[in-house]
Formats: C-alpha cells, structure tokens, sequence
C-alpha cells in the first residue's frame, strides 16, 4: 500500500459532529502541530506493525492484572480498556491549565477552611446555610478542627472538557479521595510500550516528578522522624483497590486498612508485627463518612474507631481532610464562580459547568424556562453532569419522575441543581484499524508539594463509546481510556540529580511490616505449598490410575482414603480442591498486592486461569497427570520468583517461614501414612515421589527404598529442601530475625519452641523416629503455627 493510500485509509471518515472541537484536527480540518508526529508513526506503519505495537500495550495491562472490576452477579473482571492513541496536548496551553487549576485549588481551600471554621460565607448569605447542612459529607464533629498540616486539601482531581468555542470547563472537582492517578501510571507504561521509539522523541513530559514531588510534602509534614506515611485503603473488595496497592508500591508507602491502625493518647498508631509505631500522615482513599465508626457511620467495618480524636489532637494530618467531600457536590459549582469574586477578588480563570441550585425563585425560573438543554438532578449527588442517575431529567423530558417539571422545581427545588449540557470536544480513537472521533473528558490532578500546587503532566482520558453520546464516558457504560501527553517541541531536560556523588550515605531500616500484611503473607506461603502438596500427591495418583484402576490395590486404597480425608475429590483430573487452595493463595496475595512485582502477580494470576481451564479438559488418568506438572511447573515458577527477587524483609520471612511449616506438616503426614513397614507396599517409593527425591535418593543409597533411607532423607537430612529437618531448620533460623525474636537477652516463648523442636530433631535418628514420635513431631510443628499467630498475628 502507498504511503498516500495508507494516509488516505487512517483518516478516512475522521469527521467531527458540526460545531464540534476535536482535539486533533483545527478548524480548516488540518492535524494541528503538536498530533504531527503520532500520525505520521501510524502513517508509517502498516497494519500488521500497528497491531503488533498496540497488542504490547494490552499485554503489559494483562500481565500487570489491571482490570475493569464488574459487579454483576457470576460476572468475571474484563479487560481495562485503554484506546491504544493517546491524547496529545501541547506544553503551553498544559501550563495555562496549571496556573488555572491552581487558582481553583486556592479556592476549594478557602471555602473547606470556612465551612470548617469562621463559617463567614454562610453568615453572610454566599452559601445557602441549608445547602451545606444536608450534604452527608458535612461532618459537623469536624467543626472547628484545624488541620494538623494546616491545609485541608493536598491531593485534588479536576474533571475536565472543552467546549465548542475551544475553552476549558470544570465538569466536577474531586476533594474525597481522588482516584485514577495510579491507573495514568499504567496507562503511561502501556501507552509508552506500544510506541517505544514515537515517545522517547516525542518530548513527552513524564509523570515521576510530580509523583516524587507529592511524596516529598508528605514525608515533610510528618510530625516524628520515626513516624510513617500511610495510604488508607477500603480493602481488596473497592473497585479502585488496584490504584491504591500500585501506588503504595510505587512511592513505597505502607498500603493499611482500617483495622491496621489504632488510637492511644491522640495519636494514630498502627499495628505491626514489632509493635504499635507512629504513623502521623495519612493518605486518605476511603471515603470520609466510615472512617471511624464511633463519631461517623456506626456500621462501618472500615474504618478505625477514634480516629477523630486522633485528628482533633492534632496526631495526624489526613490526605485529605476529613469532611472535605462536601465540596464534591454538583450545587457547590453554582455558587463557587460568585465565591472566586468574594475571596479571591476576581473570576474563575477556568470556569465550571454552568450550574443553578433550584433553592431560589430567579434560579427555579431560569432552570424552568431552559429545562431543554439541561440536566436537572440531585443537588448533593458527585456524579458528572455527563452521568445522570435514575431520577435525573435529561432536556426536560418529564416521563422519568412522572411529574410536571414545574410542580417538581417548586416543591424540590432546594434539592436540585440544573446544569447546562456540554458538547465536549472529540479525540481520536482506534477502531476498525482507521481513527474515529469520539466525546472526551480528561481527569486532571494536583498536588500540593513544598513548593505550591503542581499539576500532574498528563491525565486520565475517559472516551465516549459512540461519537453522538458523551454520556457513555463512564467506563461501566462501555466508554474507555486513554494516555494523556503533554508534549513539547523542545527536547526536554534532564531531572537534576537528586543526590551528589560525594553526598553522605545512609541506609534506611526496611519498612514496617502491618500484622495484617504478615497474617496475609505467612497463609500465602502456607496455601501456595498446600496447592503444590496436593498437586504432587493427585498427579501421583493420576499416573497410577491407568495400571491400578480406583480400589485396585492396597496402595491405591490407602491414597484414595489420604485424599479424600483432605477433602479431594479422585474422580475429577483436576480437583476441586486444588482450585480452592490456589484461590486461597491468590486471595491472600491479593491482601498485600502492593508488596509483589508485577512478574510475581502475573505468574499467580496466570496459575490461577490454568487451574480454571484444565478442571474442564482434564480427565482421570495420564491426562490429568500431565495437567498436574504443568500447573507444578508454574506454582514452582511463582515460588521461584517470591523467594529468589522478594526483598528478604520480615514480611519475607514470613512468607518463608508459612511455606516451610506447611511443607513440614504435610511429609511428617506423608511418612506417617506411607512411610511405615505397616503401611502399603509401593508406598516408599510414593513418598520419595511426592517428595521430589527420586534422583537424590538413587544417588544416596544403593539399595531400594526402605524405612531407613526414606526416613533418613525426608525426615532427617538437612541438606534436602524437602526434607522436614531442612524446613525445621530454616524455621529456626526466620523466627530468630523475627522483632521481639529475644528481648534483653531473653528468647520468647515461640524462639524456645522452634530451638526446642529443632533440637529435638537433630538428636534423632531413622530408627527412633518412629511413627509414634512422627506424629509428636507433627504436632509440634502445629503448636509453633499457634505460637506465630499468639505473638505477632492475633
């Protein structure tokens, strides 16, 4: 194909809706300067190479486990679906946008120091006293409180469009707990794997610095050197819970929950596994109303009770302020242009979405007589006005309240706000391999640094599904998402070092390890050795299946009964059981997300959809033996990635010492069952099977599997990684680098367990490990598990 007819094939039938600005084209319908060189990178390629360009992207998305979470009962994740074309926007009308927003942050600030504080605005008629009052996200036991940072809001999201004639628009200002700054991370990498060489010519401004900025406040306003900054999530089940666990990761933060933290004298401390420690920032991604389930929502399960008392003290400073959501509400943007003139003594330099709170007789009238190109909803609602909620009137039309519009405003109208709609501007999107114009909207962020507000050099892009309805935006409603560049026409410059070469060298302590964190990391390693355990044991079975049918033997009787007794279920290839045990695992990996590298998620993720698939192709026999080893190879392949790249923190050690537990428990069962005289005959050599020591004990012993040499390998040598006296050992060896592991010269109650069961071991020999003492070494491997949880777990 030409490069003309290619040309010719990319921009074919790329046309805005009438009266509509695009983002890519000017009005004389020519790509503007700053979109040149991406369409000429496309233009360049033919379609195979773009696919393949694109499809690295989607790969990176898929791999890294982002995903669009779906609620609909039975409904599974579906992929997050970024529009491989980024949206362009030039340095300078991006620095424009940032001395605009920073005024609007200025303000916010203003009118949140107010409503919390003088209350002026409402005592002099600027704010309807009834408006704020019946906002749920006005927090009246925060009355009076002043923050401990002295600022209420540090980290702000803005919503917006541009209009017809080419300007700007605050669609909806986002106070609560901003989410979407870490998915513009990962739409950056993605965006940036799928044109390597267009972006790193492209003088695309990267996003680090302001992320590194944002940090750096952080750390400064924390109140103790030895104090901690935290990021406050939900929990694994909040739609956004991906966000939160890549950013901690990303700024090195601790990612806590509610129960996490706790209150003592007014300060905020959280639970570790070294002890209650200072934690005197903390960034806010739970919304504000279940924060402490003494003074706010009683039934929160969220939250942390007395964490208002924290805040009064002056203990903490909250990212953002508690009771800050109240500026979210869509009536809040019809008095904010009036209250820049009051405050600020001049007009919104980007101004709002024009909007009329219905509370007055002019406002009711105007909405009233304009109902046709408005939209007429909740006055307290924090939905877009591109995203009506049921009850809502869109252009007048009546028939979804089933009242008459007049009767409605006068007898509601103090709790709604008519809004104008908005045409917003059109960007190019990828479909059909050619470019479509499609609505756009860009979520934009600020921060507060040392240095004042600094606005995020890109964005998150959110796009229409279709080019006539702006309202599907919405990702739910089928929209998607893009990258957002800021580009210069200059290269830029280097970051200056942040360090000098001669500057003195100091190593921080590893991170506070949350007790949760470690509950949660010591049952991964202890389910992710389960899942193997049963996989080694049912592929064992499945291999002999085909000589020695169910029941057909002493040996295969006695394996029947030892699984199902573990709940698994021989009739299936691959049972059910071992789907459950990897569910587990990926559930409680799921807990501390922010402690794996993204190889590490991808591997357990990609167990996890291999289990799904062969529990249906897998049948009894040989096929479901082969099954088995490829899963063993890819749960082998995780454990590999955690133990040999995972930081050897205590969070570390925990995960080492649940995985070396399990395995003890689960040979000591083994060689209880099968390693007797008594036992079934074959039933050595099942042992040496399961143990992964086949080759080892060739080499070892010159004779046959007997009592003796299973024992002496399996139980006894150190030097076999499966053996239990090597699991015994590396037990004894964490729990000693474990906090609290002695205290003035003093070992703790679980130290004089592990020594003593250690010990214990290494005085025996094969032939007084007998089964009696077999199953007393067992229970004491039990009793160290009850001493983990009593001491740092509980």
């Amino acid at each position: 194909m030409s490069n003309d007819a290619e040309r010719s094939a990319i921009l074919s039938g790329y046309a805005p809706p009438p009266g509509v600005r695009d983002e890519m084209l000017d009005e004389e319908g020519r790509v503007k300067p700053a979109w040149r060189k991406l369409v000429a990178h496309l233009q360049a390629a033919n379609p195979q190479e773009r696919e393949r360009d694109f499809s690295r992207g989607a790969h990176y998305l898929r791999d890294a486990g982002v995903f669009v979470r779906q609620y609909e009962e039975g409904a599974s994740p579906r992929d997050w679906p970024l529009s491989p074309v980024p949206v362009i926007q030039p340095t300078d009308e991006w620095q424009a946008l940032a001395a605009g927003l920073g005024e609007r942050a200025d303000l916010l600030e203003a009118v949140i120091a107010d409503l919390y504080g003088d209350n002026k605005l409402v005592a002099d008629g600027h704010l309807p006293a009834s408006l704020v009052a019946s906002n749920p996200e006005w927090l009246r036991p925060l009355v009076g409180v002043k923050p401990a940072s002295e600022h209420f809001l540090h980290f702000l999201a803005f919503e917006i469009g541009r209009g017809p004639d080419g300007r700007w628009w605050v669609l909806g200002d986002r106070t609560q707990a901003p989410s979407g700054a870490g998915y513009a991370i990962e739409n950056r990498v993605a965006s940036s794997r799928s044109f390597p060489g267009l972006y790193r010519s492209a003088n695309v401004a990267r996003l680090a610095g302001f992320f590194r900025a944002f940090r750096d406040g952080l750390n400064a306003a924390r109140q103790e050197d030895n104090s901690r900054v935290g990021i406050l999530t939900p929990g694994p089940m909040n739609d956004t819970y991906f966000e939160h666990a890549y950013i901690a990761r990303y700024l090195g933060m601790m990612l806590l929950e509610g129960d996490d933290l706790m209150v003592e004298d007014g300060r905020l401390l959280v639970r570790t596994v070294s002890g209650p420690k200072p934690i005197s920032v903390l960034w806010r991604r739970l919304d504000a109303i279940w924060a402490d389930p003494l003074e706010l929502e009683s039934a929160s399960k969220l939250g942390t009770p007395g964490l208002l008392g924290a805040v009064r003290s002056g203990g903490v400073t909250m990212v953002n302020a508690l009771g800050a959501g109240v500026l979210e509400s869509r009536a809040f943007l019809a008095f904010l242009p009036r209250l820049s003139e009051v405050l600020h003594g001049k007009p919104l330099t980007i101004p709002n979405i024009a909007t009329w709170w219905c509370g007055g007789e002019a406002e009711r009238a105007h909405v009233l007589a304009n109902a046709d190109a408005m939209m007429i909803g909740p006055a307290n609602s924090t939905r877009l006005p591109l995203e009506p909620e049921p009850g809502a009137v869109l252009k007048g039309d009546m028939s979804a309240i089933g009242l008459d519009l007049d009767a409605w405003l006068a007898a509601e109208g103090r709790h709604l706000v008519g809004q104008q709609l908005v045409s917003l501007s059109t960007t190019p999107t990828w479909e059909n391999d050619v470019l479509k114009p499609r609505p756009m909207s860009i979520r934009v962020f600020l921060s507060r640094t040392r240095d004042g507000w600094q606005l995020m050099p890109g964005g998150f892009a959110r796009l229409a599904a279709s080019a006539d309805d702006p309202s599907a935006v919405s990702i739910r409603r089928g929209g998607s998402v893009a990258d957002v560049w800021v580009v210069s026409d200059k290269p830029l410059p280097e970051e200056e070092a942040r360090v000098r070469p001669d500057e003195f060298f100091v190593r921080t302590s590893p991170a506070l390890l949350p007790s949760r964190a470690a509950d949660n990391l010591f049952w991964l390693g202890r389910y992710v050795e389960r899942s193997e355990g049963l996989m080694r044991l049912v592929r064992a079975y499945m291999s002999r299946l085909p000589e020695s049918p169910a029941g057909g033997s002493p040996l295969m009787n006695t394996i029947e009964t030892y699984l199902q007794e573990r709940g698994v279920e021989t009739g299936e290839g691959v049972p059910l059981a071992v789907a459950q045990a990897i569910s587990m695992a990926v559930n409680s990996a799921n807990q501390v997300r922010d402690r794996f590298s993204v190889d590490a998620w991808s591997s357990l993720a990609n167990l996890e959809g291999a289990v799904g698939d062969m529990r249906r192709v897998a049948v009894p026999g040989d096929d479901a033996a082969s099954a088995l080893g490829v899963l063993l190879r890819k749960i082998t392949g995780f454990s590999g990635l955690v133990h040999e790249n995972m930081y050897h923190s205590t969070g570390w050690r925990f995960l080492t010492i649940g995985r070396s537990l399990e395995r003890a428990m689960a040979m000591a069962e083994l060689l209880a069952t099968f390693g007797e005289w008594s036992g079934p005959h074959g039933g050595f050599e099942l042992c040496v099977e399961i143990g992964d020591s086949v080759m080892t004990h060739r080499r070892r012993y010159s004779v046959t599997a007997s009592r003796n040499t299973v024992i002496d390998l399996l139980a006894l040598d150190v030097l076999n990684p499966r053996s239990i006296a090597c699991h015994v050992s590396e037990i004894c060896h964490q729990v000693s680098l474990l906090p609290g592991a002695q205290t003035e010269g003093r070992l703790s109650n679980l130290s004089l367990l592990v020594q003593r069961l250690h010990s214990d071991l290494a005085a025996h020999t094969p032939q007084s490990l007998d089964l009696e003492k077999l199953n007393e070494l067992r229970q004491a491997i039990g009793q160290v598990t009850n001493e983990i949880h009593t001491q740092y777990l509980g």
